[in-house]
């Protein structure tokens, strides 16, 4: 399936006017198809990934539609931006080290890779370029990471 991410990233960019916002969506798009297609065989993957890719957008829009129609008192006295519980605070604590054992795991390319992607919001193209490989090894590595972690994740979690 991972053969689909460049004609997917095209085919968002042209929709979206932004290949970062596209390579962003078609990365989400992944990971729901990955966590969908772990227990059970997807059809037609190209079709799946290209819906739930659309579907992704849709949402994206809707999301950007209300928040410029809120107005920030709005969001000044919803309790989701405040700071959270400290058990709260505890979970995500848990969480991040998690995520970090998970990362320590990769090959240090493939977490260069992600992180890059990210924590630095680096394109592909930079990220090929500064650390010396090719574009697409960038896309697998980054897809890799994701799908590494979440299995990890899951494994810890439960």
């Amino acid at each position: 399936m991972e053969h689909y991410y460049r004609e997917l990233v095209s085919f968002l960019s042209a929709r979206l006017g932004n290949r970062q916002a596209a390579e962003d969506v078609a990365h989400d798009a992944y990971l729901r198809v990955l966590e969908r297609g772990e227990g059970e065989q997807i059809e037609h993957p190209r079709a799946f990934l290209y819906r739930t890719a659309l579907n992704l957008v849709i949402d994206r829009h809707r999301r950007q539609q209300v928040r410029q129609v809120e107005p920030l008192e709005v969001l000044d006295h919803d309790e989701r931006w405040h700071s959270p519980a400290p058990t709260q605070h505890m979970q995500l604590d848990q969480r991040l080290a998690l995520m970090q054992r998970a990362l320590d795991e990769l090959a240090p390319v493939c977490r260069d890779s992600f992180l890059l992607r990210k924590l630095d919001g680096l394109s592909h193209p930079q990220i090929a370029e500064r650390l010396g490989i090719s574009r697409s090894l960038v896309e697998k590595h980054i897809v890799n990471a994701m799908k590494h972690c979440r299995v990890r994740m899951r494994q810890w979690e439960s």
